[in-house]
């Protein structure tokens, strides 16, 4: 009998999907040496380790049976509560939806809201993940142009017809770190409403301002027509794998179902410490610590780059988040630069993975919380010695 070497017949679907840059970059940043400004993880320095060990202990001892057996899939009761009471409008906890970090509700998003051909929308740049969270449900991702202060109203007008929802990050958003103005806000949620266009929101740095908090969510200015999207990944810790997303109640069963074919449910374990952590108002107090911290190397790294980058170099400053988003001299591209960089013993993001179309071949993501201020200095210096060198 002849047995045919590969037998495995891969669906379409599968040629959308494709690797995350970020990751494959992260593979090089595990070499000795090397400092890396690439990754979105929170500063580890940052992990309530004492806390998740009380809280281990506890849930095991009052409720170790629950939390080891199957659960509901929308989520346990008591963090669905304390997630809707967290808000600033009123949401009913049966529009909470525990998901397995926020990367999930993405790609739950995408299966109930995208066909094939389907037209969605997305800031300039964007988040990457939510690009490959999307991809395989094979939309059409359109792009709309932005700027400092958020989307471009008037390009969101020309391209919106038909459009199943635009995807959008107000809060120091990922990668640029720009932050989206009150008035943007404001007539972003206006204009949508006009069109017809439901708003994703997805806001998983929000709390992580540094002298002044954001202006107030896009969702709840008008519940109806977006969805929210948070995570317990930058406040708390990210191997919790724990997010939400908010759903008005016209897609919520939608998503339910969506969740219960995905993996019947998010960790009880998990859940259930996050409760126990967070019912004597830890965050209040846990919070203002990573502001603190994350600040401090913000501004580490902006006097890096004013004191070692060449003429023609750019960047922005964040008023919160973990990135910033620079920008290298005309005919500089980040994609070159990057093995450079790495043989100066330093990594970034190119901008280029960011875009769902038109990159710009000059962006670059850095990355402010995960090195420290001693490590940002030499690692600046190092990439300004990198792209001298070019």
């Amino acid at each position: 009998m002849s047995i045919p070497a590969n037998p495995w017949t891969l669906a379409a679907r599968t040629e959308k999907m494709n690797s995350s840059v970020i990751r494959e970059i992260l593979k090089v940043t595990e070499r000795p040496g090397i400092i890396s400004f690439a990754g979105g993880l929170p500063s580890p320095k940052t992990f309530p380790v004492a806390e998740f060990a009380a809280a281990c202990e506890k849930v095991l001892r009052e409720d170790g049976k629950g939390a080891l057996q199957y659960a509901a899939s929308e989520g346990y009761g008591p963090l669905r509560e304390i997630v809707a009471a967290g808000l600033p409008w009123k949401v009913d906890p049966a529009q909470v939806l525990i998901t397995t970090g926020s990367q999930q509700g993405l790609d739950l998003i995408g299966k109930v809201l995208i066909d094939p051909g389907s037209k969605v929308l997305v800031e300039t740049p964007t988040y990457l993940g939510a690009l490959q969270a999307f991809a395989p449900m094979e939309p059409k991702v359109v792009s709309v142009a932005s700027d400092d202060e958020g989307v471009d109203l008037d390009d969101l007008g020309r391209k919106a017809d038909n459009g199943r929802f635009l995807y959008v990050l107000p809060n120091f958003q990922n990668p640029t770190g720009r932050t989206m103005t009150e008035a943007r806000r404001a007539a972003l949620v206006e204009r949508a409403a006009a069109l017809g266009l439901p708003l994703v929101e997805d806001n998983p740095y929000g709390d992580l301002w540094f002298d002044a908090p954001p202006p107030a969510p896009l969702t709840g200015r008008n519940p109806d027509g977006g969805v929210y999207m948070g995570s317990f990944s930058k406040v708390l810790a990210p191997g919790l794998r724990l997010g939400y997303v908010i759903a008005p109640k016209a897609i919520m069963p939608k998503l339910l179902q969506a969740k219960q074919a995905a993996d019947l449910h998010s960790p009880s374990f998990n859940q259930r410490m996050v409760v126990a952590v967070m019912q004597d108002g830890f965050l209040a107090r846990h919070v203002p610590t990573i502001r603190t911290l994350y600040k401090a190397q913000r501004d580490a790294m902006l006097a890096a780059l004013t004191r070692e980058m060449p003429a023609g170099v750019t960047w922005n400053t964040p008023d919160g988040g973990m990135f910033l988003w620079a920008r290298l001299p005309e005919g500089v591209h980040a994609v070159d630069l990057l093995p450079k960089a790495v043989d100066q013993g330093v990594a970034f993001v190119p901008g280029t993975a960011f875009y769902a179309d038109n990159a710009d071949p000059r962006s670059m993501r850095l990355s402010f919380v995960t090195a420290s201020v001693e490590q940002i200095n030499i690692g600046i210096k190092a990439l300004a010695s990198a792209i001298r060198a070019l």
